[in-house]
């Protein structure tokens, strides 16, 4: 338990430190409410219509398959550090999962997932 003491008294200064930072704006703070200060504004710009509303269901789709490639290809790198030790079976291995990723790209592609109409 001794060993953790450390990180206990750093959590607690943190944590102490945020409160102090926190109350102390609150109660040292100019309060001066202001009709244009309580307006909503967006990168300093007023809004003047309401939101264009839902996003196409293509861009979740196209977002998804970012996500599901971008995820298998972190493998990669676990495999980079790895690839003198795991031999010739590593590589096999590692040729038989870039086929199934290649080949579930080329569905898509082929599908037309990828395209924006």
């Amino acid at each position: 338990m001794v060993e953790y003491a450390g990180l206990l008294i750093l959590a607690a200064l943190a944590a102490g430190v945020g409160l102090v930072m926190l109350f102390a704006s609150a109660f040292l703070g100019p309060k001066r409410p202001n009709p244009v200060k309580a307006t909503p504004f967006e990168c300093g710009v007023v809004p003047i219509t309401l939101p264009a509303g839902r996003l196409p269901v293509h861009f979740y789709v196209v977002a998804m398959l970012f996500v599901v490639f971008d995820v298998e290809l972190v493998f990669l790198f676990p495999w980079a550090v790895l690839v003198k030790e795991l031999g010739w079976f590593g590589l096999l291995e590692m040729g038989c999962f870039l086929l199934i990723i290649v080949a579930g790209f080329v569905y898509a592609w082929q599908h037309d997932a990828l395209e924006f109409k």
